[in-house]
């Protein structure tokens, strides 16, 4: 029989297994061989054109998503306004004409206010050419004033009502001391957006240019909001000091009447600093326009408004 070598006796009758009584015919049977270990199977790493194709994936799915979700609502591209649920927001209304539509003053102020860390849902009535008796009259002005809960809603009155005594005293006064009831009835500011003037002036009705007619529009504004207690933005008075510059942009476009996008971004900037009291210098929004341009009309506007905010109704 054949032992394996590593046995020292004989299993069967315990003769002792030595080196001297092996038979050398075949070799010491081993041990049966173990069976194999089982090989690990390896994981590849994805390549990178797999890589890629996900990200191709990814993107399509993202602008998928965009032509439905109002993904620029996010922030990512702009003011994300009030979409967030919680969120600390201001909601403005503007109430006006083409004063405020031109050049979209409404996005333009909450764009900037944005750049300084405010969210801003704003919303307008501004048909255009239609004075605040005419809103004060639609349906639509009490159904918008009621569709949300304001933070603040501006009163901007067509542009030449204000500069005639007689115009103002019986068409503008009453109108604002109704819409400002409303507005306060809802819980919300009621502010003033006090215009500028035609660059000429209205010389037809004696006023015979823009500093002539600026100075009796600001009497028209402010005389109202004295008696109701209400804010005022002042751009009409920024309006002048940015006139009365050596080299001004140009404020008003061709027609002499209608702002240009400067008009509007200084605009904005009063705005900002009347809602939220504090300076737009230094906000990284400029509107489109060049930098220089946009922090000079920037800082116009925080020294009209915060030079001394209680000549505008505002806390000092």
């Amino acid at each position: 029989m054949w032992f394996p070598g590593t046995l020292r006796s004989c299993p069967g009758c315990g003769a002792p297994l030595t080196a001297s009584n092996a038979t050398g015919a075949a070799p010491p049977l081993a041990d049966p061989p173990r069976p194999p270990a089982p090989t690990p199977v390896a994981v590849a790493a994805p390549s990178r054109s797999h890589r890629l194709l996900w990200v191709l994936v990814l993107a399509i799915i993202l602008s998928f998503a965009m032509g439905i979700f109002p993904l620029p609502q996010l922030g990512l591209w702009g003011n994300p306004g009030c979409s967030f649920p919680g969120a600390t927001c201001t909601r403005v209304l503007f109430i006006g004409n083409s004063y405020t539509s031109v050049n979209d003053l409404p996005d333009t102020f909450a764009d900037l206010a944005w750049a300084g860390g405010h969210r801003v849902q704003p919303q307008a009535l501004d048909e255009g050419g239609w004075t605040l008796q005419q809103h004060l009259a639609a349906p639509e002005t009490a159904t918008t004033l009621a569709s949300e809960h304001w933070n603040v809603v501006v009163l901007q009155e067509q542009s030449e009502i204000p500069s005639l005594a007689v115009d103002r005293t019986q068409v503008m006064y009453p109108a604002a001391t109704k819409l400002v009831a409303e507005i306060r009835a809802r819980g919300a500011q009621p502010m003033l957006y006090l215009t500028f003037a035609h660059q000429g002036g209205w010389p037809d009705e004696g006023l015979a240019d823009y500093p002539t007619m600026q100075t009796a529009i600001d009497t028209g504004y402010l005389d109202i909001a004295g008696q109701l207690g209400v804010p005022v933005a002042p751009v009409g008075v920024a309006w002048e000091a940015v006139v009365g510059q050596a080299s001004p942009p140009a404020l008003w476009q061709s027609d002499g009447s209608h702002p240009t996008v400067s008009g509007t971004y200084l605009a904005a900037c009063v705005f900002y600093a009347t809602i939220f009291r504090e300076s737009p210098v230094g906000l990284g929004d400029d509107g489109g326009l060049p930098a220089a341009q946009a922090h000079d009309l920037q800082a116009v506007a925080a020294v009209t408004v915060l030079g001394d905010p209680t000549e505008w109704g505002l806390p000092a």
